[in-house]
């Protein structure tokens, strides 16, 4: 066998504006953005020990980042705001083969108030949709330090498969890690959103935002 035979043989490339959720919104991250994110990360430098960059000794050190991340054309950065307009944190759609029909939602930064919460699943689930819904793509993938096993079990909460690890791929501030591989396939997009779909319906919480039904639960449900 050669493989599965497709159609397809180029995918339009991930435009980045402004995507609205129910719990959060999505907007290009720029510069201005800092002012509502330095307090939190000033505050929180634990929260950056899986990432490539941070902790930051000043607010201009972190200034510096966020105007290198706002401007790379081959990755698209948006800021997670509140519905206040604040920015709690940001991600990205980063190493986009459009020949292969795969992307990668990575580079996330979400502030201790965002992690956790249902605007933090919001926040990715309107990236995994623009990908998977508004562009076709066929593989939405994930990768983490294998030895994060909080985003580990996270993205296998989100209906990734894990693929694999990386053993000793990356050497980050000095430690050697391996990298753990993820996947969501297009046959398997429709059932992961519609899980989505159910969790995020404001039915599924509590007065105290508390979640009712867990999002694996609903996925194993239909």
């Amino acid at each position: 066998m050669y493989g599965t035979k497709i159609s397809t043989s180029h995918w339009s490339f991930p435009q980045i504006g402004t995507l609205a959720g129910r719990y959060i919104q999505l907007t290009p991250l720029k510069a201005t953005h800092l002012g509502d994110l330095w307090p939190l990360a000033r505050d929180a430098p634990e929260s950056f020990a899986y990432l490539r960059y941070g902790s930051f000794a000043s607010a201009s050190d972190m200034e510096l980042l966020i105007s290198d991340l706002a401007g790379r054309p081959d990755q698209p950065f948006w800021a997670v705001l509140d519905h206040s307009g604040h920015a709690l944190g940001w991600l990205s759609i980063c190493d986009v083969y459009q020949n292969d029909g795969a992307f990668e939602i990575g580079s996330i930064w979400f502030s201790p108030g965002l992690q956790g919460s249902a605007g933090a699943r919001e926040a990715i689930y309107l990236l995994m949709r623009l990908g998977m819904d508004s562009y076709g793509y066929e593989r939405l993938v994930w990768r983490c330090q294998a030895e994060n096993q909080q985003s580990f079990q996270a993205v296998l909460n989100l209906g990734f498969t894990h693929e694999g690890t990386w053993r000793n791929a990356a050497v980050v501030d000095g430690w050697q890690r391996g990298i753990a591989w993820f996947s969501i396939l297009k046959s398997e997009w429709p059932l992961c959103a519609k899980a989505f779909d159910h969790w995020l319906d404001p039915s599924n919480f509590d007065a105290n935002t508390r979640q009712l039904e867990r999002l694996q639960d609903i996925r194993a449900r239909l």
